[in-house]
């Protein structure tokens, strides 16, 4: 199955997919923001203010957005104009969420004018033309279908730590999680907005508006992947004030690592590959390690703190203490497994 599963982690995973088509939209420059709502209804809500999906109609004799609704393997990540380097399921996201969800809303704003179309049950209905908007942008509002999966509840937290490894990833992008589904007792810090407009129905999109309390948290870090490790570093003591960075960049490969290293014991290194968090790791892990211990070693002979007759010290040694976030964008990934948790391009382990 595409998203994993029919449980929590599935559910959480249709999120992913509409969020990487946003992201993938800032990471070729052409967003600054994506804004996710959970709506009080049990739907999510995800607006970013890039290009729109295409509405002209496409070959097959439809607007393509229906195409990229219906039909799997359509999306621009199939498109090397579209997209250098993306971050979404294989071009199939948003016709798999389409697929497990009830319903459907979209709003695009493209072309000169504001588009919508709703999806019934995966099934198109007329795509609307609306009035003329010189913005351009997704607003996309889906409800999962309670037949296929185990649970419809999302957790807060878990779509806020996802948010926040992509605003971290992407240097500079804002991105704002509100959840319309807090009750009185659970606001308790000073990431809450006091009053909203009512939240958007399945059933009426047009409910009058009212007060009523929701959470909000906003992600925006200007220094990227240090700001990461800071972060991963907040609670510890590093042993040096600065966190080493560098970036390279080849034929079809982008590399940026950060790393600091900090007075405990245990490592922490995350990879990911296009925004995507490889947790089971992958050539680009591999060829870190190998990279780090090689250099650190050769460092050490050549200031001689450690002697030709001494022994190398070995990559666990090196990483006590070690946090580090590698991530590289590709052109071509070639993961392992549909849900992409471990990279497997060979050519990425010596870049």
């Amino acid at each position: 199955m595409y998203i994993g599963s029919t449980g929590e982690r599935g559910l959480h995973h249709m999120v992913r997919e509409i969020v990487d088509n946003s992201v993938d939209e800032a990471m070729a420059g052409y967003a600054t923001r994506v804004d996710v709502t959970l709506l009080a209804d049990g739907g999510v809500e995800v607006a970013d203010d890039g290009r729109g999906i295409p509405v002209e109609m496409h070959d097959q004799g439809i607007p393509t957005i229906e195409v990229v609704m219906t039909q799997l393997h359509a999306g621009g990540k199939f498109d090397s104009d579209t997209y250098a380097v993306a971050g979404g399921l294989h071009g199939v996201g948003l016709s798999v969420v389409n697929f497990l969800s009830t319903r459907i809303e979209l709003e695009i704003d493209r072309d000169g004018y504001h588009w919508t179309q709703n999806y019934l049950n995966a099934k198109p209905e007329e795509l609307v033309r609306g009035a003329p908007t010189e913005r351009t942008g997704n607003t996309t509002r889906f409800w999962p279908d309670p037949q296929i999966f185990e649970t419809t509840t999302f957790n807060f937290e878990t779509v806020a730590r996802r948010l926040q490894e992509m605003a971290f990833l992407n240097k500079g992008l804002t991105i704002t999680l509100t959840d319309e589904r807090v009750t009185d007792a659970e606001i308790t810090d000073d990431v809450v907005s006091e009053t909203a407009e009512a939240p958007k129905h399945a059933e009426d999109g047009n409910a009058a508006p009212v007060e009523h309390k929701v959470k909000t948290r906003t992600y925006h870090y200007p220094g990227g992947l240090e700001d990461f490790v800071r972060h991963i570093n907040r609670a510890k003591q590093p042993i040096h004030n600065s966190v080493v960075g560098f970036t390279g960049k080849g034929t079809g490969h982008e590399l940026e690592v950060a790393m600091q290293w900090n007075s405990g014991y245990s490592e922490s290194v995350h990879t990911f590959a296009n925004t995507i968090n490889t947790h089971e790791g992958g050539t680009h892990e591999e060829g870190f390690r190998a990279a780090l211990t090689t250099v650190v070693n050769k460092y050490a002979k050549d200031k001689k703190l450690l002697k030709e007759k001494d022994g190398n010290l070995t990559g666990d040694d090196i990483r006590e203490g070690l946090a580090a976030i590698v991530s590289v964008k590709v052109s071509e990934p070639q993961f392992e497994g549909q849900t992409k948790t471990k990279l497997g391009n060979t050519e990425v382990k010596t870049f």
